[in-house]
């Protein structure tokens, strides 16, 4: 830069410092000691006032009237007072009806064009301890193919798209689930197809033959993929329940893919698809009309099962077994892919569980509140409190141990029993060091929590609730569960209010009485530094007593 530019550009800065600005405001005589502030509307005058650190420029506002409307802060004259409007006393009312036969149809009202209908099953892996395991994942996998009225798959996607509809179908441990979101006015079509998808599929050959290839390749596929969670679950409920219903392997096991035919998913639906075992659940419907609908397509039409020959095969009754836990462990030492295009290491994966209790227990929403407040997630999750970052599992665990990469609490809650466990993941070489960690923060549960984090768990808790019932889906899921095991629905209210009245001394009671369980573990990966199960009962029983600061475990 030249002398001559340099000099232009020192002129510009000292007229921009000492000459004032020619926008909204003009200089004007202000008391030495009054500071204006903000901008304001209107006219507004200000002044450059020289002083230490150099010249500063004050704005006040201008006195003058700058328009004839009244002030926002002031109501309208002459406005009526605003009605607002109040949710009706039916909307917060789940309606339901027992059929002669047993089936029970529950419904609740909800404002919108669409309506969710579906059925809700007793049904489920926990109840094939008599057929080969897997029935439950192949009907998942020929739910809405043909039927007796529906030729096929096509005919059926049809159907619901006539009218903006679609379909799903999934089985839990417990349950076989069904359902439809649709246009409203469509509620009777939605009801004949459910009615012939569940009571009278066709399951050709050639339909279960496609379903077998389709979970061979899901297994194929969950075998291949970083994530291990499903087969991890799996494997944790069979320690802790061993060889008994709750215990029984969700996922097809790959030796009985050439077990399962039609002959034998007959005899299951024949005595698990019966009335006394369904829900009908609608949300957005109206419940006569619903009603009125499902006695003609569920009661008047039989299912294909009861006019059809079928081979004398199979049990004659459903298992009314009650989970048994056992506790123990199951493990399996294997390769586990890697995320190759992330550069993440070869991770070994560990679960620790407990017997909790059932969704009728009275410690099941403590043992709720528990649960986020053990909390946890991937070291790479992103979120503030809302998403459990203040929770134990990651202020505890993954912000101290770079090499744990997920720490994660779940809770399993059942009709007779429940599950609880946190399942974390390390390299290979930390998998003893992980196991330690965890095993004192299961410990560690017993221990009072403090004010500020119970009360950030049960709010956490209760917005987590609230806003998932915000979905339609999840509300037919909700009335279907309950109306299921108990004949009625719980509002939220109830919900929010037990959640409320959790104390201290619930947690750390709750925290005991899972302690005092045997201990379930499954271990995935190269785990060969992997404790011994007498290692880790042992520590588990000490409840921390006699450990010292830097006292390892497992030593």
């Amino acid at each position: 830069m030249n002398v001559r530019n340099f000099s232009m550009l020192k002129m510009l800065k000292t007229s921009w410092r000492t000459f004032p600005r020619r926008f909204a405001t003009k200089v004007t005589a202000v008391g030495g000691d009054e500071i204006g502030s903000g901008t304001g509307i209107g006219q507004i005058t200000g002044r450059v006032r020289s002083s230490e650190g150099g010249p500063h420029k004050i704005n006040t506002p201008s006195k003058e009237i700058v328009t004839h409307l009244p002030p926002l802060t002031d109501p309208l004259p002459n406005l009526p007072d605003a009605i607002y409007a109040e949710p009706l006393a039916e909307s917060a009312t789940t309606k339901v009806t027992t059929l002669v036969n047993g089936l029970r149809i529950a419904s609740e009202p909800r404002y919108g064009q669409f309506c969710t209908v579906g059925l809700v099953l007793d049904s489920g892996p926990r109840y094939e301890v008599a057929y080969p395991s897997g029935v439950s994942h192949f009907l998942e996998k020929l739910a809405f193919n043909s039927t007796v009225n529906f030729p096929n798959k096509d005919a059926i996607l049809k159907e619901l798209e006539k009218n903006g509809g679609i379909c799903d179908c999934q089985s839990s441990r417990d349950t076989l689930i069904y359902a439809a979101s649709i246009d409203s006015r469509a509620l009777e079509s939605v009801t004949r197809l459910l009615a012939d998808v569940t009571l009278r599929p066709i399951l050709s050959e050639a339909e279960v033959n496609l379903a077998r290839r389709a979970v061979s390749f899901e297994l194929e596929t969950l075998g291949m993929r970083p994530e291990q969670e499903p087969i991890l679950m799996d494997m944790i409920h069979a320690a802790a329940y061993r060889d008994n219903t709750l215990g029984l392997p969700k996922l097809c096991p790959p030796q009985h893919l050439d077990n399962i035919d039609r002959n034998v998913l007959m005899n299951y639906l024949k005595f698990h698809h019966s009335p006394d075992r369904m829900v009908i659940a609608g949300v957005g419907v109206d419940h006569d009309e619903l009603v009125e609908h499902v006695r003609k397509y569920f009661v008047e039409h039989e299912a294909i099962w009861m006019h059809e020959e079928m081979a004398n095969l199979g049990p004659k009754q459903v298992d009314t077994s009650i989970a048994q836990y056992t506790g123990g462990l199951v493990k399996e030492h294997c390769e586990i892919p890697i995320y190759a295009a992330a550069g993440l290491p070869e991770l070994a994966h560990v679960v620790l569980g407990f017997e909790g209790c059932s969704h009728q227990d009275p410690d099941f929403v403590p043992l709720c509140v528990l649960n986020i407040m053990m909390g946890g997630g991937g070291s790479f999750s992103a979120g503030g409190p809302g998403k459990g970052m203040y929770s134990r599992l990651y202020t505890k665990v993954l912000n101290r141990y770079h090499w744990m990469y997920s720490a994660t609490a779940y809770n399993h809650a059942y009709v007779d029993t429940g599950l609880f466990c946190i399942h974390g993941s390390a390299p290979p070489q930390h998998i003893r060091d992980m196991v330690e960690v965890l095993t004192r923060e299961l410990m560690n549960m017993a221990t009072e929590p403090g004010r500020e984090e119970l009360m950030r768990s049960k709010i956490q808790l209760q917005s987590m609730l609230l806003m998932n019932l915000e979905s339609r889906p999840v509300v037919f899921e909700d009335v279907g569960r309950q109306v299921l095991v108990t004949g009625y629905r719980k509002r939220p209210e109830h919900f929010i209010n037990e959640i409320d009245k959790v104390t201290a001394a619930d947690i750390q009671r709750v925290a005991q009485r899972l302690l005092s369980s045997v201990p379930s573990v499954a271990a995935r990966g190269d785990i060969q530094n992997l404790p011994e199960m007498s290692h880790i009962t042992s520590a588990l029983s000490n409840s921390g007593r006699s450990l010292g600061r830097r006292l390892s475990l497992f030593k």
